[in-house]
């Protein structure tokens, strides 16, 4: 069934009325084996390092597994690795011992020769993770179960590198012709996009891409046999029937509750609304360094004038936002990173109230009399609201004379936008699954070059700044290292690199009796979902 049809047949349920609605929901949930999971995302690919993006990562993170895994507190838990540690007589050599007894899905034996396979593999050029690990040199099985991994030099944070690094099988990978990653970007495929050999507890059994995933249980797993044993994973981009669908009882766990109806389904019987903050910022950002603007209908680059990046920040309404268009559910900030990522201070998150009058003067004094136009775009199929999170800085910035023309597309067309240095200005969203600035500043503030700046689609580059940024990676104190992180965040506030808006809050929708944890990374695990 295609798409629109699956849509058209959800649609009938939002008429079905509140009462048809509590009877479906007053039944037990269905069997305990199979949970039908819905969000507003599909994954965009399948091969575990190429794409550096949530819903990606969180469906992956069922198939394959990592070497550590971060836990709903924040710790870090030993998954393919049970210990971890600096090598006692070299202090730019992290050890690192693995599990024993684990097999692929395919039935070969995951060795330390995976781990080294994988490490190379996730360096490559095409790879969306390779900033997490621009401080490794190689990596050395030393036996079956054992790697020693070589820094450039002492790196005593890596390890919280890791919690996005998947392991694949070297022997699949050589017989599928699948040793790079997929450039995505580049519109490339390969076998690893719609197959997968991982070790983690669940299969791969069925893939119609933006339809339905079907995961069934890894029998031969080494951990404890998780209650679900059934995934059913559905994408459905539109708020409304993701809602009619949890209602009807098509699905059970609504991943992504559009903001306007956590209140209604709060208070409908059989439905728990499990919320929590999300390890996220939305912000906008600019092409700061070009000459001309492709999408501008002047001669120059505005954004590349403070002045004009002051009057942004001088126009946009975060509570606006916050109350109008995420009813409540968003927390907003001056700053793009969450407050439990270290460097983050409450300084950082002040904002000011918007004056549109100074703005206007700032456009004006800047150069432009008439103010200007410019292209904005927008993913609509990605964070909450995201696209009515644009339409309203438009009207906000339109109040200043600049004229913004809203482009909102899936992100599986946004997000090479900024990978390929397509666009002028665009909205995005950023985790931290390090929990560390260093994250956001080798992907987003990071010339680009070799590992660093993949994601950083505003050009800002500083070749000072960049040194301080690579320092970090081998700084062992920690004290002196907070310190160049805060010189760091100063410097990024002081030249406006980012327009945040603010940091995300999460909303989960289950059927009663199905028990999941709000996950700040947003990547909820189904093996984890228990049943009353």
């Amino acid at each position: 069934m295609s798409v629109t049809n699956r849509m058209k047949s959800l649609r009938p349920s939002l008429m079905a009325g509140v009462a048809a609605a509590a009877m479906t929901l007053a039944a037990a949930p269905g069997a305990a084996e199979t949970l039908r999971w819905a969000r507003v995302a599909d994954a965009l690919t399948l091969d575990p390092h190429s794409q550096n993006e949530g819903p990606t990562s969180t469906l992956l993170h069922h198939i394959y597994e990592t070497l550590v895994s971060r836990a709903t507190d924040g710790s870090l838990e030993p998954r393919l690795a049970t210990d971890w540690y600096i090598h006692p007589d070299d202090d730019t050599v992290w050890v690192l011992e693995l599990r024993e007894g684990v097999t692929f899905h395919n039935g070969n034996e995951f060795t330390a020769e995976d781990v080294v396979f994988s490490l190379e593999r996730v360096r490559h050029d095409s790879s969306g993770f390779k900033a997490l690990h621009s401080a490794v040199t190689g990596a050395e099985a030393v036996d079956e179960h054992t790697v020693h991994i070589q820094m450039s030099g002492p790196s005593p944070l890596y390890v919280q590198n890791l919690t996005n690094f998947f392991i694949m099988d070297s022997d699949w990978s050589a017989e599928n012709d699948v040793e790079d990653p997929q450039n995505f970007a580049a519109g490339e495929e390969n076998y690893a996009v719609r197959n997968s050999n991982g070790t983690g507890p669940y299969m791969l059994s069925e893939r119609d891409p933006e339809v339905r995933t079907v995961l069934t249980l890894n029998e031969d797993h080494w951990d404890d046999a998780p209650e679900v044993t059934e995934i059913i994973y559905t994408p459905i981009s539109e708020a409304a029937t993701r809602v009619a669908a949890l209602l009807s009882g098509e699905v059970d766990l609504v991943q992504d509750v559009p903001v306007q109806d956590i209140a209604r389904l709060e208070e409908t019987d059989g439905v728990t609304v499990t919320t929590g903050p999300e390890n996220r910022n939305i912000f906008f950002s600019y092409d700061m360094t070009s000459e001309t603007l492709d999408s501008a209908n002047v001669d120059d680059n505005p954004f590349a004038k403070p002045e004009i990046r002051e009057a942004l920040a001088l126009a946009i309404d975060r509570d606006a936002i916050r109350q109008v268009v995420m009813r409540g559910q968003s927390q907003p900030s001056a700053a793009p990173l969450p407050p439990f990522v270290n460097g983050w201070t409450e300084e950082m998150d002040e904002y000011s109230a918007p004056d549109y009058e100074r703005a206007a003067q700032l456009v004006r004094d800047a150069g432009y009399p008439d103010g200007f136009s410019v292209d904005l775009h927008c993913p609509n199929d990605r964070y909450l609201n995201d696209e009515a999170i644009c339409q309203a800085l438009v009207g906000m910035l339109g109040r200043i004379e600049i004229d913004v023309n809203l482009v909102s597309q899936t992100r599986s067309l946004h997000f090479p936008l900024i990978e390929n240095w397509e666009t002028d200005f665009y909205l995005l969203g950023w985790g931290v699954p390090t929990f560390d600035s260093a994250y956001i500043f080798n992907f987003l503030v990071h010339s680009r070059e070799g590992a660093f700046g993949a994601y950083n689609g505003s050009r800002y580059s500083n070749p000072e700044m960049d040194e301080k940024i690579e320092a970090l990676a081998t700084m062992t104190d920690l004290e002196e290292r907070d310190a160049l992180i805060a010189e760091i965040w100063d410097e990024i506030m002081e030249d406006r690199v980012f327009l945040n808006v603010h940091n995300q809050l999460l909303a989960y929708a289950s059927r009663d009796g199905i028990n999941v944890e709000v996950h700040p990374e947003n990547q909820p695990h189904m093996a984890d979902v228990t049943f009353d």
